[in-house]
């Protein structure tokens, strides 16, 4: 009975921090829990709309008719071997997601947030060639990393949302070792592939 409340809370945990989340999240504390609360409501929304629709709602909507197409279930992507095309079509919503945001000549601070998740994918599929990465781990990764850069460009202190994240990468990836999809190496890879990205994909970039 516990081990099994254990795998429940598990699937949660990993349900609610999907990998899909994470710049639509980036973009919603930034817009809300920093100093750019101060821009319009409506510029914020629309700027949210466009990241929703290109990183979450069209790479779902891809994925899925890629599952349905081929007969596949849920738990099919734990094959490396089947998650390039996935990747592929996750990719490309990100280029037009990039494309929109550059047309709309958004700051150079908001398009490094795709740039990195661009970076952090393209890095998943590389390695996923020869090994297996955790996607969560590359998300949660890149969400401390950001933090960390967004400090330097902007002089502020990040740490209690450090504190938080990092304790949510911890319970995240924890969770995906017990639920046997990953081992502490591919976490440890994963949420290290996703600092490196978000760090060199805002501050450099």
């Amino acid at each position: 009975m516990e081990k099994s409340n254990l795998n429940k809370s598990a699937r949660i945990i990993s349900a609610i921090f999907n990998p899909f989340i994470v710049p639509f999240l980036a973009f919603g504390v930034l817009f809300f829990f920093s100093y750019l609360n101060m821009l319009p409501l409506t510029y914020r929304l629309v700027v949210l709309g466009v990241v929703y629709a290109f990183t979450i709602l069209l790479p779902t909507i891809a994925i899925f008719f890629f599952r349905k197409i081929n007969g596949w279930g849920m738990g099919v992507f734990k094959d490396r071997k089947k998650r390039f095309v996935p990747y592929i079509l996750t990719i490309i919503c990100y280029i037009a997601c990039l494309i929109m945001m550059v047309r709309m000549n958004l700051p150079r601070y908001m398009t490094g947030i795709i740039i990195a998740s661009l970076l952090a994918i393209i890095l998943c599929v590389l390695i996923n060639l020869k090994w297996k990465i955790s996607e969560h781990m590359t998300a949660m990764g890149g969400v401390v990393g950001g933090l960390i850069a967004f400090s330097f460009m902007f002089n502020y202190n990040p740490t209690y949302w450090l504190c938080l994240f990092i304790l949510i990468a911890g319970g995240l990836g924890s969770a995906r070792i017990l639920l046997r999809h990953h081992t502490l190496l591919e976490v440890l890879t994963g949420f290290s592939a996703g600092f490196l990205c978000a760090v060199f994909g805002i501050l450099f970039l």
